[in-house]
């Protein structure tokens, strides 16, 4: 199932964040400390270990959840494309904030010291994007593979349910505070859909992930108010969607 046009093309923050998160989890996993990178209690309450917070964002733990996720978040740089790169460095840091907030309230529950409860990842981002994904992304065809129905989406639904319960309940709980992170931004709590960064950061991410292209990405298409339309209101671009995952399903039925 595809995204849209294939490549990072309009989408230099996804393309900043993937390549991000392939560096350190190639690095630590060269290392030997993959499996170590998973926050406990310990790491929040007893010893803060700060390399391990930002470590954690990134980095995955195994390479099959390395896999998943990065197909996973190559494919939601669709939603970059709708809301454009500022309103989605936003997105992405709201996500993982209030993920992470979920993930330590979580653990002060808990309250194991000894157990290595959380896997690494950027879990709260991704299980964020299957808000929009649910609500934003039409199913335009319906078929079957070995009698089985599936639509346009259900392999999305797979990978992520794959990569939900990789590690089990290392992986469970924060894939669903990320969907309540998601959740939350769907509710515009805080009004944070109208919330913006000042250019000069998107910009930044811009020629950061393409330094030899002399003109910038094109800016998403704006409303008659001047304001960037939300999700919802992308009706072109939900029908472009539909067109890609379209021929992709028939070729898939065949």
């Amino acid at each position: 199932m595809n995204g849209g046009p294939s490549g990072f093309n309009n989408a230099p923050v996804t393309k900043s964040f993937v390549i991000a998160c392939a560096l350190f989890t190639v690095f630590f996993g060269i290392r030997g400390h993959s499996f170590k990178l998973g926050l406990s209690y310990q790491d929040i309450f007893r010893k803060l270990s700060i390399w391990k917070l930002i470590t954690s964002v990134f980095a995955f733990s195994s390479t099959p959840e390395l896999t998943f996720g990065l197909y996973l978040l190559y494919y939601f740089r669709v939603f970059e494309r709708q809301i454009g790169s500022n309103k989605y460095s936003v997105f992405i840091l709201f996500s993982i904030m209030v993920s992470f907030l979920f993930e330590v309230m979580a653990l002060a529950i808990l309250k194991d010291p000894t157990a290595n409860l959380l896997t690494s990842g950027p879990y709260g981002l991704i299980f964020a994007s299957f808000i929009p994904f649910y609500f934003d992304i039409p199913v335009s065809t319906w078929f079957r593979i070995f009698g089985v129905r599936f639509s346009n989406k259900s392999f999305i639904y797979l990978a992520g349910l794959q990569l939900l319960l990789s590690s089990w309940k290392r992986s469970l709980l924060p894939g669903i505070c990320g969907i309540l992170a998601g959740s939350l931004y769907r509710l515009n709590v805080f009004r944070i859909r109208r919330a913006k960064f000042p250019k000069f950061i998107a910009s930044f991410f811009s020629r950061l992930s393409c330094p030899s292209m002399g003109n910038p990405p094109t800016a998403p298409a704006r409303n008659l108010s001047g304001n960037v339309p939300s999700y919802t209101t992308r009706q072109v671009e939900a029908k472009n969607l539909s067109i890609y995952c379209c021929t992709f399903s028939h070729r898939a039925a065949r």
